[in-house]
């Protein structure tokens, strides 16, 4: 990372909290990617979201709201009009959790059950349908690393995908979806409170898009043991995986994974060995399921650690090996 990159989001850092009436004395960068995320000395974080996601993250404000007047415990972001804007960029600010630890796949199940069990909000959250396939082909289009085969391969397999999606089977009633559940988003505090973190990808639609996240971890990642996914079945009390749609769901998540890993090495090539081994796998030219799939995230301070569970951050700024 250049001493110009960090000088710029530190510029724009304060012309934001400036906005709130707060100083960036004494800030610290937690990760620099396609968000940034700065801790200010008063626990309270700040995420500067890339350009164009202004509706995104006054989405995620009134998401958190809303889950704590259902006392759904979750990230809370500060009682200011969000979000914030400088330089052609919004930012939100949140209060930062005490210390913690990366929640369970129990735990997550758990706080997945009452979200989905929660009535529909009764104003508007400006909550979209689920699209599964968000940025799935600007991901495409824009993945220099990929051969001209590889894309139009991805291509029809995502044409595919979407067919299967509109004739999915029938199965649990449409819910709010928390979008990205996956314990990395859920964070332990010393009192054994669980709280959910990161409602950009909040939506209205099947429960089963949520529950399927896990079972990928164990069925696809090897990342989560089978007594981990037993727990996870048994706390929630329902197995996506004897659904007959989770194939298709299954399916469009990995694809996510692979396009990510595409998008990444464009920038960083080191990381092209690890794409081709993901396209390699959905293309079954790896054996079955489980695979293992190296990180394909690069931080721009992966020196610094892993960022505290303070605020709903972007999927691409947690854990390395998620996507």
């Amino acid at each position: 990372m250049t001493d110009s990159r960090l000088d710029a989001s530190f510029g724009l850092l304060r012309q934001i909290v400036a906005t709130a009436g707060l100083s960036a004395e004494g800030a610290e960068p937690i990760r620099l990617g396609e968000n940034d995320l700065w801790r200010l000395p008063n626990r309270v974080v700040v995420r500067i979201a890339r350009a164009g996601q202004e509706t995104a993250a006054t989405r995620e404000v009134a998401v958190a709201r809303w889950l704590a007047d259902h006392h759904i415990p979750a990230v809370r972001p500060l009682p200011i009009d969000q979000p914030l804007r400088a330089g052609g960029r919004c930012a939100t600010l949140w209060e930062e959790l005490p210390p913690h630890r990366t929640g369970t796949g129990a735990e997550l199940a758990a706080l997945l059950k009452a979200l989905h069990q929660l009535p529909r909000p009764t104003h508007d959250l400006g909550l979209p349908p689920l699209d599964p396939f968000v940025r799935l082909e600007e991901r495409l289009s824009a993945a220099g690393a990929l051969t001209d085969n590889e894309r139009q391969w991805l291509l029809d397999h995502l044409g595919s995908l979407r067919e299967q999606w509109a004739d999915l089977p029938a199965g649990m009633d449409e819910s709010v979806l928390h979008g990205d559940a996956w314990h990395g988003n859920v964070a332990v505090t010393d009192n054994g409170t669980a709280h959910l973190l990161d409602f950009e990808r909040t939506a209205i639609g099947p429960p089963e898009w949520d529950l399927t996240a896990t079972a990928v971890d164990h069925n696809t990642l090897g990342t989560l043991s089978s007594e981990q996914y037993r727990d996870f079945c048994t706390t929630y009390g329902h197995d996506v995986t004897t659904w007959p749609g989770y194939p298709t769901l299954r399916d469009i998540r990995e694809l996510r994974k692979v396009t990510f890993a595409f998008q990444q090495a464009t920038h960083h090539p080191a990381l092209l060995p690890h794409a081709h081994h993901r396209l390699a796998c959905i293309q079954g030219q790896q054996g079955p399921r489980p695979w293992t799939w190296p990180a394909a995230a690069c931080n721009l301070l992966a020196d610094r650690g892993n960022p505290p569970a303070c605020h709903p951050p972007h999927r691409e700024d947690r854990r390395r090996w998620r996507q």
